[in-house]
């Protein structure tokens, strides 16, 4: 193993940073300011607001402006950029950018960070390219005296793609991405109640004038009926075939449609389809009663979600990092998202491929420009045309297997939507889907039927577990397990749920020296809001919960703001593991989130107490402390309320709440929709090709007796992958259910920068400029 590295050899001293938003807002730009300007104080670097974005830079004056760790406070929760946006156009100019330079030098600010689209960005670029040369003319009409020129040598630029339509290559999700696609599902759901009154159709108009990203993620999240994108527009005679499927929806006992399209929709020829133009077709063709929604701006709007707060942060901070870290030799970088991974890529190959899918599209190259998009778009897309398209009996593959689907577990919200992916993708594979109610528990029962493609209509918007789950594993169950199974003659299971599920599928393993029936594949997804099933790094689930502590927190803080000097202890869910409550604390700016994982003790407290104390003198007079339910057996929710209403008396109040089985409620996430959906699909397709593999034509039957075939499919850093349970198992703390190593447990120092304490922060995996991954020229 490399040697690990830590920022704490990284000094800022000497140095200034300037930040600003520019181009269009999007939710998450403040975490990003916040994170910047926190992480820069905290490395002894000067650290500059640049209002309205270029315009200010090019104005100069109270446009630039130092600022401190207070500065930043309680913007985390706010939608849009408090630091402001413009379009400039004397930025534009040489003249414009010879202005702007003089202010920075003046100021000593040599490190850019920009938030921004490919336009901003692009324009930073240009900057930095020109500013030997333009801090050499500055110089000549002597504005600034040699001296200046050499101490400011180079600009250092490091880029963040802020932007709600996710049209930036490079990156999975661009900031605000996540946080636009909530609006559009919050207006969705709301949207069906009124449409299935009155069995309306309503075609649903979103952002994405050059993407449609949110418009492809959307229709998957809600399973709309048919979407409209630029990147893959519909073949010719698209009208024909959408109004039939419309009407066989209808036929079906369907009671709503739903059409999403993007703004900058297109047909085959490159000709615009607008929204006005489907909801004609559809009332002329089918005399349907219709309706068009334009989102508009409200996808801009609003507080940021759990996802984008996160991603912002860890991007301000790794964007800082990068800064420290440049040399005169280091291009101009952007940090973006892979997997899970903060990465750093070269800003100019990133533009140079995102103005290459434009290209492509003008040039009716459509599969390419989804195949530019990246492999996440192009995943989203295959995936809804697997799940939208329901094909005749006679175009159906038969292949005569039973597949089962039961949830297992606590319920967490999206599992409806891998349930309804799963049967989906199954028929469409050719198989008969059977849905078990109430876990292993209903299947010792029988309580097993045939599901069919209308049965999970409506079923991604749904929370918690239809199908019913029990935590009970089937070890006392086995030999009733087995007679279902060969009673229903199942051929292979799909597992969806928690540890439960994950300890299930490690007891049906064992259990095949016994019994015959249970060698057939076995997948397992995990979903659970404690996100603690070794191999995955994500659950379905816990964005959704995430996202409810995160509202709750922003509540409690807002009720903090009227009073001043106010603690409040909140208490998660997780069992015995602590990322809810980690990233819980990241995203609503927690001051320190007690975690089984990391050992505290008394001093620890004393020491927490007294840093809120020290806040309670500055301007931020309120604190937020999260406390995971079983992070320690002594140290109780009562009892760390106890401790800091008695140690804070005089300086501040104490309150707690415990937040219990809200976080396993409402709707699912957009997150955990679109990951359920697309997971599920992935296994189904597993299964299908493990089911020909251990088919054994002589006897008619399935059988594998081999470890590879009882699988759980989990996010590991960048990739979806198969891992065979057995393998997990040196992987795991069974006593405490949780995985023995946890991905997150290196987010935690960040946490802790960002409220102000000194730590360590392990940066072994930041640094490494990487390339922007292109299709192979044979996939285009």
């Amino acid at each position: 193993m490399p040697d690990k590295k830590f920022f704490e050899n990284l000094s800022g001293e000497g140095k200034a940073i300037g930040v600003l938003t520019s181009g269009g807002d999007a939710q998450g730009m403040n975490a990003a300011v916040r994170a910047v300007v926190r992480m820069g104080i905290y490395v002894e670097a000067k650290v500059y607001f640049i209002y309205e974005g270029y315009q200010g830079m090019v104005d100069g004056g109270d446009n630039i402006a130092e600022v401190s760790w207070e500065s930043v406070s309680s913007i985390l929760q706010v939608g849009g950029t408090v630091i402001g946006s413009a379009r400039c156009k004397p930025f534009r100019t040489r003249e414009g950018r010879v202005r702007a330079a003089c202010n920075l030098v003046k100021r000593g600010i040599s490190n850019l960070c920009v938030i921004g689209g490919d336009g901003s960005l692009t324009g930073a670029n240009q900057f930095r390219e020109e500013w030997s040369g333009l801090l050499e003319e500055l110089a000549r009409s002597g504005e600034i005296d040699d001296e200046a020129v050499k101490k400011h040598a180079y600009l250092n630029i490091v880029g963040m793609v802020g932007s709600i339509d996710n049209d930036f290559c490079g990156t999975d999700m661009t900031i605000g991405t996540d946080s636009a696609l909530h609006r559009i599902i919050e207006v969705v759901d709301a949207i069906m109640t009124t449409a299935q009154s009155h069995q309306r159709t309503f075609v649903l108009e979103v952002m994405g004038r050059h993407c449609g990203y949110l418009a492809l993620v959307s229709a998957l999240a809600c399973g709309a009926d048919w979407v409209f994108i630029p990147e893959y527009p519909p073949e010719q005679g698209w009208e024909d075939q959408m109004c039939s499927k419309l009407s066989e929806n209808r036929a079906r006992k369907k009671r709503l449609n739903i059409i999403i399209v993007a703004e900058g929709a297109i047909d085959c020829h490159n000709k615009a389809i607008t929204s006005e133009q489907i909801k004609d077709l559809v009332v002329q063709r089918l005399g349907y009663d219709t309706r068009v929604t334009i989102l508009g701006h409200v996808q801009r709007g609003g507080t940021p979600s759990a996802f984008d707060r996160i991603l912002a942060s860890r991007m301000g901070v790794e964007a800082v990092l990068a800064l420290l870290e440049a040399t005169p030799k280091t291009p101009a970088c952007v940090v973006s998202l892979s997997g899970n991974q903060a990465v750093r890529l070269p800003l100019m190959e990133c533009v140079q491929m995102t103005q290459e899918v434009q290209k492509a599209m003008d040039g009716r190259k459509f599969l390419e420009a989804v195949q530019l998009r990246g492999r996440s778009f192009e995943n989203n897309l295959n995936t809804y045309k697997l799940l939208s398209n329901k094909k005749s009996a006679a175009e159906l593959p038969k292949t005569n297997f039973n597949v089962a689907v039961l949830n297992v577990g606590a319920p967490a919200a999206g599992m409806n939507a891998a349930v309804r992916s799963a049967v989906r993708i199954g028929i469409t594979e050719g198989h008969n889907m059977f849905a078990v109610t109430d876990g292993f528990e209903g299947f010792s029962r029988g309580q097993i039927k045939e599901i069919s493609w209308g049965d999970v209509g409506g079923w991604t918007g749904q929370g918690g577990s239809i199908l019913g789950t029990k935590r009970t594993l089937p070890g006392k169950y086995l030999k009733k397990i087995a007679e279902q199974m060969r009673a229903n003659n199942i051929n292979a299971l799909l597992v969806i749920g928690g540890f439960e599920a994950y300890e299930g599928c490690l007891q049906l393993t064992e259990a095949r020296s016994h019994f015959d029936e249970f060698c057939v594949p076995i997948c397992m997804l995990p979903a659970t809001i404690s996100n603690n099933v070794p191999g995955s790094d994500f659950s379905i689930g816990a964005d959704t919960s995430l996202n409810v502590i995160v509202e709750t927190c922003d509540r409690i803080k807002l009720s903090a703001s009227g009073t001043k000097r106010r603690v409040f202890i909140i208490e998660t869910m997780g069992g015995y593991c602590g990322y809810l409550a980690s990233m819980g604390g990241l995203a609503a700016g927690a001051d320190v989130a007690y975690i089984f994982e990391e050992k505290f003790d008394i001093r620890e407290l004393q020491a927490n107490v007294e840093h809120l104390t020290e806040k309670m003198k500055t301007s931020i007079q309120r604190g937020l402390v999260l406390r995971n339910e079983n992070s320690s057996e002594n140290y109780t929710t009562d009892f760390i309320y106890q401790l800091y209403s008695e140690e804070g008396k005089g300086v501040f109040d104490t309150r707690k709440n415990v937040l219990g089985h809200m976080q396993q409620g409402g709707a699912p996430s957009p997150f955990d929709r679109n990951f359920g959906t697309k997971i599920a699909a992935k296994a189904v397709l597993w299964l299908s090709k493990k089911l020909k593999e251990s088919h054994q034509r002589e006897e008619g039957k399935i059988f594998t007796n081999t470890e590879d075939t009882v699988c759980l499919l989990g996010m590991r850093r960048r990739n979806l992958v198969f891992q065979p349970v057995g393998q997990l198992r040196d992987e795991t703390d069974f006593e405490h259910r949780i995985p023995r190593e946890q991905w997150w447990l290196k987010l935690r120092p960040l946490m802790k920068i960002l409220a102000k304490y000194k730590t360590s922060y392990d940066i072994s995996d930041s640094g490494q400029l990487e390339h922007v991954r292109r299709p192979k020229p044979t996939e285009a």
